[in-house]
């Protein structure tokens, strides 16, 4: 099945992913010269910094993110994490290959409002091989409170 990228939509077309390193690929995307992916305009945040084995997110949490309890709904901090660890994943890969997550554990410590102020999902790598990796990743507040830590394995394939 042919996927249709139209120009615009913030998803980078195959052979751009082909042609680049991961690290290359997530230096492009934090620098703007990649449009941002759909998911990361919907949920508000975006690549502060990158370097080999280490992604930054930012994100300023809004109303579209609350559950009926009054709190930022704890998928978004784990969508904040699964990005951040699985882009400094990506910082490990070569050329023609790309990741998937397969598994993702969050444990939360605190609860998000939009009070929270702007937060911080520090994604780093522990191992990149072959065809496995593995990181960690934090979720930190305005103040620099711990909100949530994972941990992700992922697999590495050929594109």
């Amino acid at each position: 099945m042919d996927v249709y990228y139209p120009p615009g939509s913030g998803l980078a077309a195959p052979e751009m992913l082909n042609s680049l390193s991961g690290l290359e690929f997530m230096q492009r995307l934090a620098a703007g010269t990649i449009p941002p992916p759909p998911i990361a305009i919907t949920l508000g945040f975006g690549i502060a910094s990158v370097e080999r084995g280490k992604v930054t997110v930012t994100s300023r949490v809004g109303a579209h993110a609350y559950n009926p309890m009054g709190t930022i709904h704890g998928g978004y901090a784990a969508t904040l994490l699964d990005t951040c660890m699985g882009c400094a994943v990506m910082t490990g890969v070569e050329r023609g290959y790309a990741y998937t997550t397969l598994e993702l554990k969050v444990n939360y410590l605190r609860a998000l409002t939009h009070e929270s102020g702007e937060l911080r999902a520090i994604g780093r790598t522990l191992h990149v091989g072959r065809r496995s990796a593995l990181a960690e990743g934090q979720v930190l507040d305005a103040a620099d409170r711990l909100i949530a830590h994972g941990t992700t394995t992922c697999l590495i394939y050929a594109r």
